[in-house]
């Protein structure tokens, strides 16, 4: 097949996008400081190119058909990164730009945001998109088209550069206004008759607690599970059982009184990483934020 065929050029791809997303070929001539005659026949010639009809056309109106539809959902997606990768090559001219960052939901709410009046008191040129993402094995799954992550794992992960941030470890929590006796009990007390909270993403914890203090899994009394670590937490404060948490995420819980740590924490096997693909290791604004967030003094946790 004709390579042109496969690449036409940008002006009848942006005119076609713009009708599309609007739904009008006039109000796409207004976007883009066209006439609409012009609008229309950029897209009469997308058509002729690609041998198919994007659009029904019934008078002034317009609707996509089945292959426009399609053809706009891929396009947009290649358009905005194109126009995302544009922005953050000027940026190298000013040294500033934007950062489009995924955070594990918890470690970002209660840990990163507080401090991040700090990174643009120190960096008013540059934005950050604090993205969520829950942590799946596959590091580029949960990176996507994100600059850079902050994930907690083991790694490596081939493509990526990473800095280690904290070792992680966990620690049996529970509320003392629901559990009075806590200064008291044992670890063989913990699943005898209370409800062990966890994390989908953590399955096998409490088992990993049980056998690091050569307990009996059978005694275990597993209650409900959280898709987050905060609803977890929240759900230890209001006395519905013990969870077993990244110790970094309750400290202010711990320090309010609110929550309560039982035994020494245990390392998971896991440390909090700050990564992002090769691609983007010269990036200013990724720069500026990984050096400041490595100049953070991490709490022993």
């Amino acid at each position: 097949m004709n390579p042109r065929r496969l690449t036409p050029s940008m002006s009848v791809l942006v005119a076609f996008e713009a009708a599309a997303r609007h739904g009008s070929f006039t109000k796409a001539a207004d976007e883009l400081s066209l006439t609409q005659s012009a609008v229309s026949r950029q897209v009469q010639a997308l058509e002729a190119l690609l041998g198919v009809d994007l659009f029904n056309r019934d008078g002034r109106r317009i609707d996509l058909t089945a292959a426009g539809a399609l053809y706009q959902h891929e396009l947009s997606a290649a358009l905005g990164r194109i126009r995302s990768a544009t922005l953050q090559t000027i940026a190298f001219r000013s040294q500033g730009g934007t950062l489009n960052l995924a955070v594990l939901p918890t470690f970002g709410s209660k840990w990163l945001l507080p401090r991040m009046n700090d990174f643009y008191t120190q960096h008013p040129d540059i934005v950050v998109h604090i993205h969520s993402r829950i942590m799946h094995a596959d590091l580029a799954s949960v990176a996507g088209d994100m600059h850079a992550v902050i994930v907690a794992g083991a790694g490596p992960w081939p493509g990526y550069k990473a800095h280690k941030l904290l070792t992680e470890k966990l620690v049996v929590v529970a509320s003392p206004q629901a559990l009075p006796e806590y200064r008291s009990m044992t670890a063989a007390d913990v699943g005898a008759s209370h409800a062990l909270l966890s994390v989908v993403s953590r399955a096998n914890a409490w088992s990993d607690w049980f056998e690091r203090n050569g307990l009996d899994h059978r005694v275990m009394r597993l209650g409900p599970s959280f898709e987050l670590t905060a609803h977890l937490i929240q759900a230890v404060a209001a006395g519905i059982g013990i969870g077993l948490v990244p110790r970094i995420l309750v400290q202010d819980e711990i320090k309010a009184g609110t929550l309560v740590a039982l035994f020494e924490p245990m390392e998971s096997g896991r440390s909090y990483y700050v990564a992002y693909a090769n691609r983007y290791q010269n990036l200013p604004a990724l720069i500026a934020f990984n050096e400041w967030l490595l100049s953070l003094s991490f709490p022993d946790n």
